[in-house]
């Protein structure tokens, strides 16, 4: 058998390794050393250095083992393009490692399907075959250290140790004060992937003009008929997000440029979405909004006047799912009431879809969805919605033992569906057995039970694939894993699973 280290030397084939033997530690640092170097070198101005960079990961047999790893376990691994290939066996997924090649190669069409929006549209969403999702998934390795050197500094979508509260933590930061702007720009970019600008991307993109520009020129393939495409990049490939970060990076600047100190200007851009903040309703629309309509333009873009507002953070506006509005001159962030009858909607859905379901399934259906959304809020003002949401589960569920045995009294259901633990009353459970036959109890999440915590924003510099932040990464890592074993220990106090 081959060993790991003749891998990364590139001696043998790819295909003389066996996939489950590959020692991924190794590969991985492989990888991480040549990024943090094309980081440090776009950092220090040396273009040309991280070019050759560049190309050396992109040729190197770790970078393919990840990228084909990266495809084979996300959740669109069982997704076939239009060649209806799947890999899904160690032999075909080191085959494909082997096939991953810069010369010669072409990329299929893709696979145009829809899936349904908030509002209650389609979104377009074009999917690449395994092979096109590698090829983006090896790129994507050379290209992500260059968008996260380069990308602005509040810009938290698509990119790497950055979440959603970190965006929301800012907006906190910036409106809190009694001396904080008082007026924010909701904004909105129209079908923002499907119009980026192909000559923009071509001019900009730091990568291989050769590959990107046949990526771009791919095509779809909606109803057997081919669609070429002259604008914008596909919502479902791999390097898309990273294009998006790379063509809104520049935003902030251009904002901070038109404006002073004294107008009170913050930018907070998450994807698609972005607030900018001002002292005065005047500055945003005479300086801001010209500033990045402008910028927009430039890169095939145009805001959405449906979605675009100016408000008064009296009156509040939604955010990523959060609304936030300051109450006699205090500021809270509470989940969006849109948001939390959206979550109940489709609980109920599940719960009306399960009618013949065991007690346990629809537990088990519940509990993820549960723990996820309120997980998502933890962070906010969020306590008083949690215990609504879960009496609306409790009414919810009532319903369904009703619906299941409409003979029977109300005591016969308590009993049957709901069990008494300490000083807690009518907890859903189902009773489960393992395989020795010991029996246990399976119960119903509560989101009041979730902790509410601030969130600790990330630094606006810190740089995954910057050396001189590797202790702080650490050590955010090490508190987000506390807090998620204070999570299940609190859970398996509650039940056993």
């Amino acid at each position: 058998m081959t060993t790991m280290n003749h891998l990364l030397d590139g001696a043998p084939s790819a295909c003389e390794i066996d996939w489950d033997l590959i020692c991924w530690d190794k590969v991985e640092k492989q990888v991480r050393r040549l990024q943090v170097r094309i980081a440090k070198a776009v950092r220090e101005g040396r273009h040309g250095k991280a070019k050759a960079l560049q190309w050396i990961l992109s040729h190197s047999s770790s970078a393919k083992l990840i990228a084909v790893r990266r495809v084979t376990q996300n959740k669109g691994s069982k997704t076939a393009g239009v060649d209806n290939v799947i890999w899904t066996t160690p032999k075909k997924k080191m085959q494909a490692v082997e096939d991953i090649k810069q010369r010669g190669y072409q990329p299929l069409p893709l696979r145009r399907i829809y899936i349904p929006k908030k509002n209650g549209k389609l979104r377009p969403l074009s999917i690449p075959t395994m092979a096109d999702r590698a090829q983006q998934a090896l790129h994507l390795l050379t290209l992500e250290p260059i968008s996260e050197t380069l990308a602005d500094k509040n810009a938290y979508g698509f990119r790497p140790k950055r979440s959603c509260a970190d965006a929301i933590e800012q907006c906190f930061k910036v409106l809190c004060r009694n001396c904080s702007a008082q007026w924010v720009l909701e904004g909105d970019i129209k079908s923002c992937f499907d119009k980026i600008s192909h000559p923009w991307l071509m001019d900009n993109i730091p990568m291989d003009k050769a590959i990107l520009e046949k990526w771009l020129k791919a095509g779809y393939i909606e109803k057997t008929v081919f669609n070429p495409t002259f604008e914008g990049t596909p919502q479902g490939g791999i390097i898309s997000p990273t294009l998006l970060v790379l063509t809104l990076t520049g935003l902030e600047q251009a904002v901070k440029a038109a404006t002073s100190s004294k107008d009170k200007v913050n930018i907070i851009v998450y994807a698609d979405d972005f607030i900018i903040t001002g002292a005065s309703r005047e500055i945003l629309e005479s300086k801001v909004k010209p500033a990045v309509i402008s910028f927009l333009k430039l890169r095939g873009l145009t805001l959405s006047e449906e979605k675009t507002h100016l408000t008064h953070v009296n009156d509040g506006f939604n955010f990523l799912g959060f609304n936030v509005r300051k109450y006699d001159g205090k500021l809270l962030i509470k989940p969006a009431k849109e948001n939390v009858k959206l979550f109940l909607d489709k609980l109920r859905n599940t719960i009306k879809n399960s009618g013949s379901a065991t007690t346990e399934a629809l537990i088990r259906q519940l509990n993820p969805k549960i723990r996820g959304w309120s997980n998502y809020y933890r962070h906010v003002v969020s306590k008083r919605t949690f215990s609504k949401v879960d009496h609306n589960i409790f009414c919810m569920l009532w319903q369904w033992t009703k619906r299941r045995h409409p003979n029977k009294s109300a005591q016969w259901r308590k009993q049957k569906y709901y069990r008494h633990l300490a000083l807690r009353d009518w907890i859903f459970f189902a009773r489960t057995h393992d395989k020795d036959g010991f029996t246990s109890h399976l119960d119903l999440a509560e989101a009041a039970k979730v902790n509410i915590k601030r969130h600790l924003k990330i630094k606006g510099s810190a740089n995954p694939y910057e050396l001189a932040y590797d202790d702080y990464f650490d050590n955010r890592s090490g508190m987000n894993k506390g807090r998620h074993i204070a999570i299940v220990r609190d859970e398996r106090c509650q039940s056993t699973f």
